[in-house]
């Protein structure tokens, strides 16, 4: 995996470009679907690349650099609901301490586990702690052929945290990541002014869901609409394109 920097890649030019072309769609449509097709089609320059269709693309040489952790959370001490702990139990401690109105009155309350087991009446040692994981990270993923970098962002839950039953750290963290998933913002840098970027919006169906994405020497913000889009097709397509995992597991390493 390179190490170098994105300011780095944004200063590099290259002359071996691939084109992608839009493919023809020969399936019957309505009326109003041919027009909506054919108002595409009229806004789509020949070879036009498509951002979602690229990312995902497994014939392009795709790497990975600059995968980082912005923020790393793994604790036994961070209170959780009530509720949890007691259902963490094993079914013996719970017929010998069944639920009493005052336990269920403490449900939702948070609390850590040595608390909960005092609220019980049992051994702290009988009430697992789970770990609380939460890791978020950035990695960019650029094909030099292409000039074309896109940022993005990951995390192993969209809660606070993830509670993992294990003895260890590191199988908590383990396991933690075997749910990773893009989220977030997405920040496109594209230099290749010989060949027209865009992302398509597939929510909308006029020539309005195209966005244009100039070349230009420093990272464009991806709308919203355009960012869930391309996310949507990498988490769709994610068991096939092993570079991302492994680029984020080697650097939990």
């Amino acid at each position: 995996m390179t190490t170098q920097s994105d300011d780095s890649y944004a200063h590099s030019t290259v002359n071996d470009t691939p084109s992608i072309s839009v493919s023809d769609d020969t399936a019957p449509v309505s009326d109003a679907e041919q027009t909506n097709a054919n108002d595409n089609v009229q806004t789509l320059a020949p070879n036009t690349i498509i951002l979602a269709d690229a990312l995902t693309d497994k014939t392009i040489a795709w790497r990975i650099h600059n995968c980082k952790i912005s923020k790393k959370t793994i604790t036994q001490d961070l209170p959780l609901l009530f509720l949890y702990h007691y259902d963490s139990l094993d079914e013996a401690i719970k017929q010998t301490h069944p639920l009493t109105p005052a336990l269920l009155a403490q449900f939702n309350t948070p609390m850590t586990a040595q608390a909960a087991a005092k609220l019980i009446g049992i051994d702290a040692a009988l009430l697992a702690s789970p770990w609380h994981v939460k890791i978020i990270g950035s990695l960019v993923v650029f094909s030099e052929a292409l000039q074309l970098a896109v940022r993005l962002h990951w995390t192993n839950t969209g809660k606070e945290t993830q509670q993992i039953y294990t003895k260890d750290e590191a199988d908590a963290l383990t396991n933690a990541l075997k749910e990773w998933q893009f989220f977030g913002r997405v920040d496109i840098l594209y230099k290749n002014n010989k060949l027209p970027l865009v992302s398509i919006d597939e929510q909308r169906t006029s020539a309005k869901s195209i966005l244009p994405l100039d070349a230009s020497s420093d990272y464009q913000l991806l709308p919203a609409a355009h960012a869930l889009i391309v996310i949507a097709k990498l988490e769709a397509d994610k068991t096939t394109l092993p570079w991302f995992e492994n680029a984020i597991l080697e650097r939990l390493e």
